[in-house]
């Protein structure tokens, strides 16, 4: 038993630090702003991105999954031509929509 609480604090570690979610080169110049700020921008569409909440049944931190689903929205943004993302839902289930829109020329 105690090894199983053993490794079940590791992999709780483990995961704590873990980041499977890269920018790209295109995506680290996507903003994140709130809808306010798009005004004047042009709406491009919308993106729904997923990321795993638990390993196992383990559930991932939530400051995690978030941080990971901005960037996955910056680097989807970025695929159809967008800088800008404003998040149009919470975070469930390990999924997230943005809207993208182009604001610079």
């Amino acid at each position: 038993m105690k090894k199983y609480s053993i490794g079940l604090m590791f992999l709780g570690l483990l995961l704590h630090g873990c980041t499977w979610v890269e920018p790209t080169t295109e995506g680290v110049n996507v903003r994140v702003v709130y809808l306010a700020q798009v005004e004047g921008c042009k709406k491009l569409g919308s993106v729904k991105v997923g990321v795993l909440d638990k390993v196992l049944f383990v559930s991932r931190s939530e400051e995690q999954v978030a941080a990971e689903l901005e960037v996955s929205g910056q680097n989807a943004a970025a695929e159809i031509g967008g800088d800008t993302i404003v998040a149009t839902s919470r975070v469930i289930d390990g999924e997230q929509a943005f809207d993208v829109y182009r604001c610079r020329q």
